[in-house]
């Protein structure tokens, strides 16, 4: 009978001879995992009551940069210098226009619209870092632009033909009713004028005292539209929203 080597194992192999568990595997269960602190990185400590000065000037400037583009592309708010839209705006009043109101629809009759001045106006000669600070400063009120913008109603669209007979403005022939203007009524008969294609027509509110496309401005072309006007929002005691659309009578 044969007999086993002394040197032949006596069971079934080692564990170096077993191949490794394929990757990915999780450990067994009771295998010690690494514990990661929930304050790793932080000092371990809170940031206290006052931590949050700490993010206060990058909110600031969020909030800063924010406004500019709101300003820039959405809302303004104008201050409203002379008497020509009277009663309707009145001189210190302050309204908010919309700046998407015609990015995709023309002007109604009877908005009431700010738009750049027709006038060429020379613009300051400025470097890239001066003209962007006046940006700021201009959005925020501090500074003005150089040409002033003005505040009328919109009374003609293109095609439209315009006159006005002892103060009563006809529009293609058909009276307009116009419950807004002031009492001082306008005597004065003046037109016709065929509004021209990309244009509006426009009158303020004080007929006696406006300068509007019947003298100076002319008609104003819709690209040099910058909104439509829809609140006052100052002084608080004339808060309201400024409707638009006007009837006309046969």
């Amino acid at each position: 009978m044969s007999q086993r080597p002394p040197d032949s194992p006596a069971g079934p192999s080692t564990a170096t001879d077993t191949p490794p568990p394929p990757a990915g595997t999780p450990p067994p269960p009771g295998a010690p995992a690494e514990a990661i602190p929930d304050d790793r990185g932080k000092g371990g400590k809170g940031k206290g009551p006052f931590g949050f000065l700490k993010e206060l000037p990058a909110l600031i400037i969020i909030a800063f940069v924010l406004a500019l583009l709101i300003k820039t592309f959405l809302v303004q708010a104008f201050y409203i210098p002379s008497p020509s839209m009277d009663p309707t705006l009145k001189v210190g009043d302050r309204v908010l226009v919309n700046k998407l109101a015609y990015k995709f629809n023309g002007p109604s009759r009877g908005d009431v619209i700010v738009f750049s001045n027709p006038d060429q106006c020379p613009e300051p000669h400025r470097n890239p870092f001066s003209a962007f600070f006046h940006w700021i400063t201009e959005g925020l009120g501090v500074s003005s632009p150089a040409c002033e913008d003005f505040i009328k109603r919109v009374i003609g669209l293109p095609g439209d033909v315009v006159e006005e007979r002892q103060g009563v403005i006809y529009v293609n022939g058909q009276r307009l009713v116009e419950p807004y203007l002031s009492k001082q009524r306008d005597t004065r008969t003046l037109g016709p004028w065929p509004v021209e294609p990309g244009h509006v027509f426009v009158l303020g509110d004080n007929r006696v005292n406006s300068n509007d496309s019947r003298f100076g401005l002319g008609q104003i072309r819709i690209d040099h539209i910058v909104g439509r006007a829809f609140i006052i929002i100052w002084p608080p005691s004339r808060f309201g929203g400024l409707a638009g659309g006007l009837r006309l009578t046969g």
